[in-house]
């Protein structure tokens, strides 16, 4: 998706890592929340309230999700999903753009 319609943008930034990754909230008249935001490169660890779906945009690194012992690459675009209440590794290796999906269910 290129373009989100008839949402409201939270103004202040979410910053973490001493801004190597910035963000900002975007919530959609059904409730739900998206953050479209930058990570730049370093080794980067979070953890999940809810579930996450993270599209990467444009960039390159690599991810290791819960349970798995090996690193999932992306190059360019891509996806993965990280469950609620886990905690999840990134290694950026270039400028990374991205839409992290917020799903309650």
């Amino acid at each position: 998706m290129s373009q989100f319609d008839q949402v409201s943008v939270l103004t202040k930034a979410n910053i973490y890592f001493d801004g190597k990754v910035t963000s900002r909230t975007v919530l959609f008249a059904d409730g739900t929340k998206k953050t479209l935001g930058i990570m730049l490169p370093g080794e980067y660890e979070f953890g999940t309230d809810v579930k996450e779906v993270m599209e990467i945009q444009a960039g390159e690194l690599k991810v290791l999700l819960p349970g798995s012992s090996e690193w999932l690459e992306i190059r360019g675009t891509g996806e993965f999903t990280v469950p609620k209440g886990e905690k999840f590794k990134l290694e950026v290796l270039t400028a990374t753009d991205y839409i992290c999906s917020y799903i309650h269910e």
